[in-house]
């Protein structure tokens, strides 16, 4: 693995530490993540990271790229090493097909596979969180079923709802905030991803594992009810 800098801008570096989508790769970018962190460089203000990079933006007040060039190439020597850090593991209640899923027969049509088939396989796989992007909040996650592999909609939607389960390409995603969308809806939770009154509003980071339980509308409606009069949040595992 050999670290490569780019300039973002006049405030910003990109590390590339590979080139892919695949969890080894991405478990060095949060290593090299977690090292900065735990460096307190000077003039650093934040740092965002992505499946095969790391974006960092600095105060050029402060700091200045050809100061931060070596330190950040020797933090990330054998940043490839290393155990995987403990990961917090969301289990989200998700509703599927009808109106909170209204492409889960299409997609069931497409794969050859019956609805049944498709939520079972989306609720037996162990997503990760590869970044967040697109969007305030909007986490990538990876580790979507062969068999589920679609294009996007030809025709995307202008508005999606809030906590929506969707699928697009070769990932999955559920989203925190109404956004537009070019991706397949499947289903719905009632659970808040996105709440201003946490203390981590954005429910979902970079490195957390997801699974999702299906539950039905019923269920739906009685969780979304609680989670309105509380900080209700989905199950977490370590």
């Amino acid at each position: 693995m050999t670290p490569r800098l780019l300039p973002a801008g006049d405030c910003g570096l990109v590390i590339e530490l590979g080139d892919g989508i695949e969890p080894g790769l991405n478990d060095a970018v949060h290593r090299l993540d977690r090292r900065i962190a735990e460096a307190g460089l000077p003039g650093v203000v934040e740092t965002v990271p992505t499946y095969r990079s790391l974006l960092l933006t600095f105060d050029p007040t402060v700091t200045a790229p050809e100061d931060l060039a070596p330190v950040l190439l020797e933090l990330a020597e054998g940043v490839g090493e290393g155990a995987v850090a403990a990961a917090q593991r969301w289990v989200i209640p998700v509703c599927f097909g009808g109106a909170h899923g209204e492409d889960l027969d299409e997609v069931a049509r497409r794969t050859d596979l019956t609805t049944e088939e498709v939520v079972r396989l989306h609720c037996a796989a162990d997503y990760r969180v590869y970044m967040l992007g697109f969007s305030p909040g909007f986490a990538y996650l990876g580790g979507l079923s062969d068999a589920l592999h679609l294009p996007r909609r030809e025709n995307p939607r202008l508005k999606t709802p809030a906590g929506s389960l969707m699928q697009g390409g070769a990932q999955a995603a559920v989203s925190p905030l109404a956004m537009p969308s070019g991706w397949h809806l499947l289903g719905r939770t009632p659970l808040k991803i996105f709440d201003l009154k946490r203390e981590r509003p954005f429910l979902l980071a970079p490195g957390d594992r997801v699974r999702f339980t299906a539950i039905n509308a019923v269920a739906y409606v009685r969780l979304a009810d609680a989670a309105e009069r509380s900080d209700l949040l989905p199950e977490c595992e370590a």
